[in-house]
């Protein structure tokens, strides 16, 4: 009877994951400058024309990285979608909270200020970490917002992504430039500004 032979699919799903976690380990450890396709390899046990079989630079791997990141940090706070409990502002603080939670938390926030740097000088990888990682996080804002519309809670006329801006422009700003620490408190205080300026009626 011959043994069984190995299962090459789940070879590779360990050997990608593994790449990912290296990644990101190593941008929180090095920086992404000085972060490497062999430092990588090395840190994963694979060979560096594995890597490159599969991304195309370091910075195609942060990307999968940082989006498989997002999604266990989903699976871990057990997120099921954006909250519509009917009270806009409460839901928009929750949500608001936990990024600041994971802004604060360096697993998360180097790999996010690395992808940023580097989108910023490379426009296809800026076009790829806009549209799979940024644009879907932004729609389920506009999901929520457009629900409270048809609710009656903020103004028919409001622009929905003006004001998702308005809510992640200061918050983003401030994490970008450090310009003060981020706090439950600075989010709380932008849902009631930016609520007190689009609200239709009182209590949304």
């Amino acid at each position: 009877m011959n043994p069984k032979s190995p299962d090459a699919s789940r070879r590779s799903d360990r050997s990608r994951r593994a790449i990912l976690d290296a990644a990101l380990a190593l941008v929180g450890e090095v920086g992404y400058n000085k972060l490497t396709i062999e430092a990588i390899a090395a840190r994963a046990g694979v060979g560096k024309q594995t890597i490159y079989r599969w991304w195309p630079s370091k910075a195609a791997v942060l990307l999968d990285a940082s989006l498989a990141l997002a999604g266990d940090s989903e699976a871990e706070a057990g997120w099921a979608g954006f909250p519509d409990t009917g009270d806009l502002a409460a839901d928009l603080k929750h949500v608001l909270r936990l990024t600041v939670d994971e802004f604060n938390d360096e697993k998360y926030e180097a790999p996010a200020r690395a992808l940023t740097a580097a989108g910023a000088t490379d426009p296809e990888l800026g076009a790829r970490f806009t549209e799979q990682l940024l644009e879907p996080q932004l729609a389920l804002y506009e999901v929520r917002l457009r629900a409270a519309r048809e609710a009656g809670q903020i103004d028919p006329d409001v622009d929905l992504r003006l004001v998702v801006e308005m809510l992640l422009g200061p918050l983003t700003y401030r994490w970008l430039l450090r310009t003060a620490p981020l706090t439950h408190a600075h989010t709380d205080a932008l849902v009631d500004r930016v609520l007190g300026g689009v609200g239709k009626v009182t209590g949304v």
